[in-house]
Parts: C-alpha cells; sequence; structure tokens
C-alpha cells in the first residue's frame, strides 16, 4: 500500500478522534531489505523502528547517508546494550523493566529518549510493566535513571478478535499516559497495521506499521 494512503488513513482517524493535532508514523522494517527502505524514503518517509540490534546496525551501516531516524522497538537483551547505545537510536520504545533502565543509564554517556513499555493485556507473550506498576515504574526510572530520558509509553493492544478487548487495552493504555503527562510523558506509542485505526481513536500519538506498508 502506497505510503500517502496509509497517511490518509491515520489522518481521517485522528480528526475523527479529535485528540491530537498529529499522530507519527513509525515504519517498521524489521522483515524487509533496505531496498523497501529507501523506497519508503523516497515517498517522504524518516522514521524506521527495528526490534534487533544487529539488523538495526545492519541498516544504520548500509543506509548511512541517508537522514533516516532510527527507533528501537524489540526485547533489549543486556548482551546487546553496549551495542544499542554505540547506535545511538533516537529513541528506544522498549524499556521494559526498571532493572534493565538501570543497566542502560550506567552505560549511557548522552540522554536516550525512552519509552516505558507496559503489558496492559497482562499476556504471557507480551513483555513489559504490568499496568498496576506502570506508573510507580516510570516515575522511580525518572528520578533514578539521569541518562534516560523518559518521555512516554508504548504498548501492544490485546491479542484478541474481540474489538472492545483490544479498546479495553488501549485505553487503559492512554489513561496511564495521562496520569504520566504531568512527569513528562508527551509519547503514547500504541496500534500496529491491524489496529492502528482503533488506537488513534483510542489515543495513540505514535503508530507502528510494518506489513501494510510492503503490502
Amino acid at each position: 500500500m502506497k505510503l500517502s494512503e496509509i497517511s490518509d488513513r491515520i489522518e481521517k482517524a485522528r480528526a475523527g478522534a479529535n485528540i491530537w493535532e498529529n499522530v507519527k508514523l513509525l515504519a517498521v522494517s524489521k522483515n524487509v531489505d533496505t531496498n523497501a527502505v529507501e523506497n519508503l524514503f523516497s515517498q517522504g518517509q524518516i522514521d524506521f523502528g527495528e526490534n534487533r540490534v544487529q539488523e538495526l546496525k545492519r541498516k544504520c551501516e548500509i543506509l548511512v547517508d541517508l537522514p533516516l531516524k532510527w527507533h528501537f522497538i524489540g526485547t533489549l537483551q543486556k548482551n546487546k546494550i553496549n551495542q544499542l547505545i554505540t547506535l545511538k537510536p533516537v529513541l528506544w520504545q522498549s524499556c521494559n523493566s526498571f532493572e534493565l533502565a538501570v543497566a542502560v543509564d550506567k552505560r549511557l554517556d548522552y540522554r536516550l529518549d525512552t519509552l516505558l513499555e507496559i503489558n496492559v493485556a497482562n499476556e504471557d507473550s507480551k513483555s513489559g510493566i504490568s499496568a498496576d506498576e506502570a506508573i510507580d515504574t516510570y516515575r522511580k526510572i525518572k528520578a533514578e535513571c539521569k541518562n534516560l530520558n523518559l518521555v512516554g509509553v508504548m504498548s501492544i493492544g490485546a491479542h484478541s478478535d474481540d474489538l472492545k478487548e483490544i479498546i479495553k487495552s488501549f485505553e487503559l493504555t492512554y489513561k496511564i499516559f495521562e496520569n504520566l503527562q504531568k512527569s513528562g510523558a508527551a509519547i503514547c506509542s500504541m496500534g500496529m497495521s491491524a489496529d492502528f485505526e482503533t488506537a488513534i481513536k483510542c489515543g495513540s500519538n505514535m503508530v507502528r506499521l510494518g506489513r501494510i506498508l510492503y503490502a
């Protein structure tokens, strides 16, 4: 699907929700080659996300001449921390525990914009802080990890065929986000290819789209 068509759908959902002035599109490039990234860039896409540090490094090196903004969206293994820090992503979207936050913070020599990943659906298949612990954990990281610049939250919608359950998970994320705005939260990253319009209507201002962009 053309980027312009996706952008139109995002704008229509945003206008209908009447919450944000704009919603950022993050193109997830984890399952495509660099030619696909270059194609989207030629259509105006700048922000891209990878879920594996090694693949992020590979694409960064190949596409070094393009002014791309790279996000890291996957589970960060502790033995990959140093490598990720070296790559200097514009946003680490998947800080999923206080312990990991501390480990990354200790090795940083610059401020890294970061999102707290929340497992709002409480699903074993997903990583992230539980909804009950999210607010306290966010504030604790904010207070104790000076090199991590927490700027918001990220979640994945409930894995369900029941739209009400998906909406419930997005609405809970947004409620937590609203609580954290006074603590500096500005980004509410939720919504993927199958549910991004629903996520925007529930308050998302950043969507992470992969499959639909390359179809």
